[in-house]
């Protein structure tokens, strides 16, 4: 066993926890409002059960899954997420784990590298949209991503802005200057580790955006680019439908958590959706997405790939979500841990646990690939499933 390894996620998040600056630490928790729709994400896993066999099980167990085009070695997609400053190599780090354990590596408009140095790295790059800005800047971005490779495209739509933390919300600098530097020296002091590493590469964290950048623009810092997203009007269905016309590749709409909006999806052309809450930081009180999936699994299932995220901790989650009818997962919280704890090694580290948990699940419910996994592998609890925006049964005819 290498040095440094962890056997759980929650060890990576322990860890990353006494690393990291605590404003740093409290940015990748995240959760909006009282944090309920971040809980329930992870709680609901907890509800289903499993139904295993004892003999006749599987000595060979694959995990291999195709999604957006790609094949991919086990069912779980590095999902995009912002600046990844909680480690100098960022999203480059993370793009070399997900191509060193055969998987897909979800890219943000928001990261804090290149998409071409990220691309680079060999991991198939799904980059991530947020509608923002003209229309002519976001097919520049598209074109961008198309020039570096780019296998597909995520566009995120489960975002309200909402910003009140009952705990209190991280202070995040807009930049690093001397000034800001100064007023976050006690937290960062205490933990020498962190600064140390920063201090290997010559410098603070470059809290800009490259993917934003206009051609011969500077770049944008985040809350630049956020503010811009901000300033411009959410997508119509007939947006959405344009967007879908400029890129000539897979694309997904993430965010779906009701049954009208996954049909909509569908309509449009998309080509997969991710069953998605932003991972409990959107809008608080929308349901776990676990809940969510049968529902819209069963009303599109045959039109769409479908691919959850939110609340997911182990392999198990990971076969709990497939056996209700996901393709694959996508993680968030659980490889940034990873990246905050170790690195690149890290991030593989995290990847190893879901791939160990996935087999163990699939060798105890006595199947060969996870492609066999099926509701009759659960124990689901009575009323556990959310059904939204689903169309109303007829009312019954008066005799």
């Amino acid at each position: 066993m290498r040095t440094g390894w962890f056997e759980t996620v929650a060890e990576a998040q322990r860890r990353s926890r006494k690393l990291l600056p605590s404003s740093v630490y409290s940015a990748l928790l995240a959760g909006s409002e009282r944090g309920r729709t971040l809980e329930e994400n992870v709680a609901s896993f907890a509800e289903l059960g499993f139904a295993p066999h004892i003999a006749d099980l599987s000595a060979v167990r694959d995990q291999t899954v195709t999604v957006m085009g790609q094949t991919l070695s086990l069912p779980v997609i590095v999902s995009p997420t912002g600046v990844q400053a909680v480690h100098p190599d960022g999203e480059v780090a993370v793009a070399r784990a997900a191509a060193a354990r055969g998987t897909a590596m979800g890219l943000s408009s928001f990261a804090s590298k290149p998409i071409e140095e990220v691309a680079a790295a060999g991991a198939p790059v799904f980059f991530q949209l947020y509608w923002c800005g003209s229309r002519e800047q976001m097919v520049r971005r598209l074109e961008r991503a198309k020039a570096a490779g780019a296998a597909a495209v995520i566009v995120t739509l489960d975002w309200t802005f909402a910003h009140a933390r009952d705990w209190g919300s991280p202070t995040i600098p807009d930049r690093l200057d001397l000034k800001t530097m100064a007023r976050m020296a006690p937290q960062v002091l205490v933990r020498p580790r962190w600064l140390a590493s920063w201090a290997r590469t010559g410098g603070p964290p470059d809290l800009g955006v490259p993917n934003m950048a206009e051609p011969g623009a500077a770049v944008p810092t985040f809350f630049g680019a956020y503010g811009e997203w901000m300033q411009t009007p959410p997508p119509s269905w007939e947006d959405l439908r344009w967007l879908r016309e400029q890129w000539d590749g897979p694309l997904m709409l993430k965010g779906i958590i009701r049954v009208d909006d996954a049909k909509r999806a569908a309509e449009i052309g998309a080509s997969a959706i991710s069953v998605s809450n932003h991972g409990g930081n959107n809008l608080d009180g929308t349901p776990a997405t676990i809940r969510a999936l049968p529902a819209i699994v069963a009303a599109v299932g045959d039109d769409l790939e479908i691919v959850l995220d939110g609340g997911i901790r182990r392999g198990s989650d990971v076969v709990k979500a497939l056996a209700l009818g996901a393709r694959a997962v996508m993680i968030g919280r659980a490889y940034l841990w990873g990246l905050a704890a170790g690195g690149q090694s890290g991030v593989e580290n995290v990847l190893d646990i879901m791939r160990s948990g996935i087999d163990s699940a699939l060798l105890g419910l006595g199947h060969a690939s996870v492609g066999e996994l099926s509701p009759a592998d659960l124990v689901i609890p009575d009323g556990f499933e959310r059904v939204l925006g689903a169309e109303p049964a007829p009312a019954p005819e008066a005799v």
